[in-house]
């Protein structure tokens, strides 16, 4: 159901994204334990803002501590700057930005989607590969 509500709904990857690390947590032990998904085949990739510059070593740290991922899953992040209309509204709100699981593996994706419309009682064709 998390990845119903936060996932992607590419056909081919199995990715969520959230500033939750518990809930990034929990996604990911789902994985292992259903799937077998090894460490090395997650991808984390963290979406930091301005105000996220100087710590970002220790963010990005942060998120593969969270996941117990080792620091070759850790993919190059992306760091927002403000614009001049935005008023800086959004600093300090996140502080640890957002952080993005990946797992390529079409039948793990396949499979989400099939249980998700299973559980649902409905079909959406446009999810079935």
């Amino acid at each position: 159901m998390l990845f119903w509500a936060e996932g992607s709904k590419m056909i081919n990857i199995t990715q969520i994204t959230n500033s939750d690390a518990e809930l990034l947590r929990l996604f990911a032990e789902f994985l292992r334990h259903y799937f077998d998904v090894p460490d090395e085949k997650f991808r984390l990739k963290c979406n930091l803002f301005a105000d996220h510059l100087d710590r970002q070593r220790a963010i990005e740290q942060y998120w593969l501590d969270a996941l117990e991922l080792p620091d070759s899953c850790l993919t190059k992040s992306t760091v927002n700057v403000y614009s001049r209309a935005s008023g800086r509204t959004r600093k300090g709100k996140l502080p640890f930005g957002t952080c993005r699981v990946t797992v390529c593996n079409v039948k793990i994706a396949q499979h989400l989607f099939g249980a998700i419309q299973e559980y649902g009682g409905f079909d959406r064709p446009e999810w079935l590969g």
